[in-house]
């Protein structure tokens, strides 16, 4: 069974029937053959084909998907099974939200293709996180608490959510001194996820307050979000990662200092099935040592493998 999902898949990534014939030293006639056995043991059509490509039917398309990822769980069974760990292979697919996965999941993955050049990755990255356990997807990137306790959760960064502004907006209105007083100033909502609406829960002292904010600004995209703060239309709550850099440099500065906001340590999340995965492994040790050495977030966690 296997034989033939290798074969589909081989057949599908080369592109025609020359080539995979070339890459199997058989005859484009004897693929051909071997394709029609299988479209016809399936009694559907997988593949469309000319005499210089070919391309996939929606069955196919279902079969191709479904084949890579059965490939790549036998993959890890045998690996599971010899206890080698040592070279990680196969498909990877990876979640990530869409700025934190531009601005450093990309790279990550960009030097881990380098050192491990067997590992085929995929990256998805989406405005708001995928569930778990998905067939399409392995690890997955998220921010804060993790609310499912069947799934792993590795933390790969420590992160903080601050409420910033600019400087000019301060000058401009004054500072908030207490968390009511953040409403009577521009906060630019973010609206991403399932959480409320402009609902910032400020904590001290083990009290927590939840503020109603408002403000002329809105969006669902950080990186817009980041640009209005730095151009001093109000008080943004943010990732540490996605303005460190602004607070270095005084573009924007931190208000509300002696109040904690909700966690945004950020994880690598798995099915428990992927546990023992020699590429799940390396890849998320990976993470989180690329985390610590380039970017702009706090001092890498421990390792606790």
């Amino acid at each position: 069974m296997d034989s033939e999902l290798s074969f589909f898949c081989l057949l599908v990534k080369q592109g025609s029937l020359a080539s995979t014939a070339r890459e199997l030293n058989l005859t484009p006639p004897a693929v051909s053959r071997r394709l029609s056995a299988l479209e016809d043991r399936l009694g559907v059509r997988l593949l469309n084909r000319t005499t210089r490509r070919i391309s996939l039917t929606s069955e196919g398309e279902v079969y191709f998907a479904h084949a890579q990822r059965i490939l790549s769980d036998i993959d890890d069974m045998e690996r599971l099974v010899s206890s080698s760990r040592a070279a990680p292979k196969g498909l990877l697919r990876v979640n990530a939200p869409l700025g934190f996965g531009r601005s450093y999941i990309g790279p990550a993955i960009s030097v881990f293709s380098q050192d491990f050049p067997d590992v085929e990755v995929q990256l998805h990255l989406t405005d708001r996180p995928v569930s778990l356990p998905d067939d399409s997807i392995d690890v997955s990137v998220r921010f804060g608490e993790m609310p499912d306790s069947r799934l792993i959760a590795k933390k790969i960064a420590n992160n903080r959510r601050l409420l910033v502004s600019s400087p000019g907006y301060l000058r401009a209105v004054g500072a908030p001194a207490h968390p009511h007083d953040l409403t009577q100033h521009q906060c630019i909502v973010l609206r991403q996820n399932d959480a409320a609406y402009g609902n910032w829960r400020l904590s001290r002292g083990g009290r927590t307050e939840t503020i109603k904010v408002h403000g002329k600004l809105s969006t669902n995209d950080g990186e817009v979000a980041l640009n209005w703060a730095l151009e001093g239309h109000g008080i943004l709550m943010r990732a540490e990662w996605d303005i460190a850099k602004y607070l270095r440099s005084g573009r924007l500065v931190q208000v509300l200092t002696d109040y904690d906001t909700p966690p945004a340590d950020i994880y690598a999340v798995y099915p428990e099935r992927l546990n023992l995965s020699a590429k799940v492994a390396c890849f998320v040790e990976h993470l989180r040592g690329y985390l610590g050495q380039h970017a702009d977030g706090p001092s890498p966690v421990a390792s606790n493998w």
